[in-house]
């Protein structure tokens, strides 16, 4: 298949089967920055699913019968598609998803690596005895198909976090992008087939029917979604019809605890940068941040001056440093979250008032410690609203800041070793970073405790995901 013959510039065509397919329906996308419809997405068919899902299962045997070695140099290609084609898709992705065409670039600099580190990974069968009288071993095969759905926030590198791990584990896959921003991943998943035998990858796109026909469907053995915890309930429910094995990376209500021994100017450009990057529309931004009483004025000072100096405008203009918010409803959420720390009266140290003009521009909003109870600290803020909270005692910080039903990431800022260790190993989520925040990678696992999630992402154990465990039991002859 030619790689660039399934589309023009205004055509984005679903991939199913190896093929580029149209539906009688679509959807328009919206650029965040001037709320205009400037392209039209395909709002696949339950039918259409069904092809997809067909063509996952039919490709599946074949695919997962390839040498390891063989799916790593894949992944390896994918890598370099990724760089290849850099500059037309980060123009694609600023235009659906908003943030600075930097920032858009860097997200495909980042899925590249993804997949590149994924194609030095393998999977080793564990011997658990190795005897004159016996052969016991534990081998990985494939779930089979996997139903891929991945959020409008990060699309491209989230979708990689899902593809690089499923496909060199012998799966298949249908891959459904977020209605918000479909086109960036329908076209790559167009580029992609060049590099894979049809039906491997199939990419469908559509409204909000879409994604709990894929939960539901009786052809899909495992879903791997990320979004937020109130779906991801939802997606759980769905798919105990077949017992579909699930990986769930849902929400979080990060904390940062910045203990008195810190460098604040460095601390406060490093959180700064972890609270507010992506407009805030990250699940493992810092939103919560705890700072100890001695240093809380300076560090307030320090942080807000940054909030003051960005500048906010849209993706495409030379110097913008934050976006809009991706879409009308998260801005809705955030404008009603705006509106209660106003009614109950919270300081704001930066921000607070929405700019005049078109666009789902939210201005950097920093709120100098709003009481314990405020429904800002205890709803994920999922935008650029971000609150400073006083404390003088770390075990009410640790406290504090386990108080939430998310358990996604916190981060500790702190010079002694030992206490920042001590304090880390006292927070209820699945990565805390000390000193230094969103350092994800390929090769760190990454779970959510209490609400958060289910399953394992990156590294090894994101890797066994998905995978099922197969014994192997040998009585040799004697």
């Amino acid at each position: 298949m030619n790689p660039h013959s399934a589309f023009a510039d205004d055509i984005f065509p679903m991939t199913i089967g190896g093929a580029a397919v149209h539906a009688a329906a679509t959807r328009g996308v919206v650029d965040p920055a001037t709320e205009d419809v400037f392209a039209q997405a395909p709002v696949a068919t339950h039918a259409q699913l069904d092809d997809a899902v067909a063509a996952a299962r039919a490709a599946q045997p074949g695919w997962a019968a390839r040498p390891w070695a063989e799916r790593q140099a894949v992944l390896g290609a994918l890598a370099q598609l990724h760089i290849t084609h850099q500059e037309t898709l980060a123009q694609l992705l600023t235009r659906e998803q908003g943030r600075p065409l930097p920032k858009a670039r860097s997200e495909l600099a980042a899925a590249a690596w993804w997949y590149g580190e994924y194609a030095r990974m393998s999977l080793a069968p564990q011997v658990l005895q190795d005897t004159p009288a016996a052969l016991v071993e534990v081998r990985r095969v494939p779930v089979g198909v996997v139903g891929a759905i991945v959020p409008w926030n990060y699309p491209i590198v989230l979708a990689a976090w899902k593809i690089a791990p499923a496909l060199l584990a012998g799966n298949t896959l249908v891959l459904k992008p977020s209605p918000f921003t479909p086109l960036t991943t329908l076209r790559l998943g167009a580029l992609m087939q060049h590099l894979l035998p049809p039906g491997v990858l199939n990419v469908v796109s559509g409204d909000d029917a879409l994604g709990p026909w894929m939960t539901a469907h009786p052809g899909i053995d495992k879903v791997s979604f990320t979004g937020s915890t109130a779906t991801g309930r939802r997606v759980m429910q769905s798919a105990s019809a077949n017992l579909k094995r699930l990986t769930l990376e849902l929400g979080g209500n990060d904390a940062a605890i910045v203990m008195p021994d810190v460098d604040v100017e460095a601390a406060a450009r490093a959180l700064f940068d972890g609270a507010f990057a992506n407009s805030g529309q990250i699940c493992i931004a810092a939103k919560r941040l705890f700072v100890h009483d001695a240093i809380y004025d300076r560090f307030a000072a320090a942080f807000t001056a940054l909030a003051k100096a960005a500048r906010l405008g849209p993706g495409d203009q030379e110097g913008v440093d934050f976006g809009p918010v991706q879409n009308r409803p998260q801005y809705e959420r955030l404008v009603a979250l705006l509106a209660d720390c106003r009614r109950r009266g919270h300081r704001f140290l930066a921000g607070g008032e929405l700019p005049p003009g078109p666009g789902l521009f939210f201005p950097l909003t920093l709120l100098d410690d709003p009481p314990a109870d405020s429904p800002v600290l205890h709803e994920e803020a999922f935008g650029p609203l971000r609150a400073l909270i006083r404390f003088r005692d770390v075990d009410e910080a640790v406290a504090r800041a386990n108080a939430s039903e998310y358990g996604l990431a916190g981060s500790v800022w702190c010079r002694d070793e030992r206490l920042a260790l001590a304090i880390a190993a006292r927070l209820q989520t699945g990565t805390v970073w000390i000193n230094e925040i969103q350092t994800a990678s390929p090769h760190k696992p990454m779970a959510g405790h209490k609400q958060s999630g289910l399953g394992v992402e990156n590294g090894e154990e994101g890797l066994r995901e998905y995978t099922l465990p197969q014994t192997i039991s040998m009585k040799r002859a004697s």
